[in-house]
Order: structure tokens, then sequence, then C-alpha cells
């Protein structure tokens, strides 16, 4: 099954996949950081934003809120969730928008489904043209050097009569800017188990990496990956926060 495959035909399990995720400490925390960091402004843009769960905090945030995504399915739940916003079908990589944004986020490590380092660059240099002066980039990472390929996240939910049983895990080979998201899926109802696996190309690097592409385009600073409190990085885990401020 294709990675797209994945996300379209399940979309509707997406929020359950998802259910262990705290998306109001998330939102909450680079509100902060925003306000710290940014240029006072209210125009937000979540890139590849799924159902739209971060939208909806944004927006109850009071911030003029939209999201993109390349899976239309996925746009649907997102613009049943926040009726009031404006989402668009597109890439990451080549974005276009209307006006001048004052805050871009991208939750969820979903910076690494840019399809190599190329596509990468693109990407930056979409976010640096989509941003007003002095505004604010913000999305997590994690460096390629730093996974383990053993760890492998598991959580169950159960929803409508059936179990479901989600998993998830980081695989990189070594070398070289691919690395993987591996996840499995079982919906078990009536005693009867429906499986699916996949593994979703994603692009590989490490901070020091990233950091010089990001500094082409913003002022960089990085933090320890806690939605908690707000904390410099330490220099030595594999999952940071990125706040990068347009130049």
């Amino acid at each position: 099954m294709s990675s797209n495959a994945l996300y379209t035909d399940l979309s509707a399990y997406y929020d359950l996949m998802c259910a262990d995720i705290d998306y109001q400490a998330q939102s909450h925390s680079v509100r902060r950081l925003h306000q710290l960091f940014g240029n006072a402004g209210r125009n937000h843009l979540d890139l590849a934003c799924g159902t739209g769960p971060h939208v909806r905090h944004f927006l109850d945030f009071g911030y003029r809120s939209a999201g993109l995504d390349i899976n239309q399915p996925m746009l649907d739940i997102a613009q049943q969730r926040c009726p009031e916003a404006q989402f668009s079908r597109q890439d990451m990589a080549d974005f276009k928008v209307d006006e001048p944004l004052d805050l871009i986020t991208c939750f969820l490590y979903s910076i690494h489904y840019n399809a190599g380092l190329a596509k990468l660059r693109e990407c930056l240099a979409s976010v640096h043209a989509a941003l007003a002066e002095g505004g604010v980039f913000c999305f997590n990472a994690v460096d390629k050097h730093k996974i383990d390929n053993r760890s492998f996240v598991r959580h169950t939910v159960e929803h409508e009569g059936s179990l479901f049983a989600f998993g998830s895990g980081w695989f990189y080979g070594g070398e070289g800017e691919r690395q993987a998201l591996r996840l499995s899926i079982e919906k078990t109802t009536a005693g009867v188990t429906q499986a699916w696996q996949d593994e979703h190309p994603m692009v590989a690097l490490s901070f020091a990496e990233l950091q010089a592409l990001l500094e082409v385009h913003f002022e960089v600073q990085v933090f320890e990956h806690d939605y908690q409190r707000i904390e410099p990085w330490d220099g030595a885990s594999g999952n940071a926060l990125f706040v990068c401020v347009k130049r």
C-alpha cells in the first residue's frame, strides 16, 4: 500500500492513530514561542495540517489560521473541524499564499515529508517567501544520527466496537538523505483482525545540516523537544524544536 493510499483510505482513522498526541500543549507552546520571537501578527498557516487539530487550537487562540496538505480526504475532515478556516491542497515544497503570514508551523516531524534535500530547500524558500517581515517558522525535527531503528511507539484505542492498535517508528540505514517512518495499523472487530503496514520515505539530515540550510533564510533558535517548558537545546538529544525568524 502506498503512503498516499494509507492516509487516503484510512483518513477517517487518522485522529485515532494520533489519539495520544497532546495537540493543545503543542499549539500553546508554539504560540508562546511566537509571542517571544514573532512580529505580533496573527496570520497563521499550518503545513501538512492533516485533519486540522492544530489549526483548531490556533483559531481558538485568536489567529487567522489556515492549513495545507497533499491529501484531500484529510482536508475534508479538517474543514469540518474548522469551518471558519481556509484549507488548500498543496505540496509544502512549492506552495503559494494570498497574503504575507506571521507564523508558519509544521508539527509532528512533517518537515521530513519533503522528498530529499532538494525539495526541503524548495520548502524553506517557499516558507521564507510566504512570511511577512519578522515572521516565524516553527517546526520539530529528528537528527538522522540519533535515530534508534529498534524504537517503535505503540498505543491502542477502542472506537465504534473495534479495537485499534497503532505503531510507528523511525528507520535510518546509516547513510544518505533518506529515512523512513514505518507505520502499522491493526483493527480488530468481533475477533477478526485487519492489518496494514506501510513505510513513508522521508528526508534525513543531521541538525548541523539542517541549521546550515535554515541559516540561509532565517535567524535560528533551537529548543529542547518539550512542549511544557522552553529550554535551549542541549546539543545532545535527537529531537528538537526549531524557531526560525525571517531575515
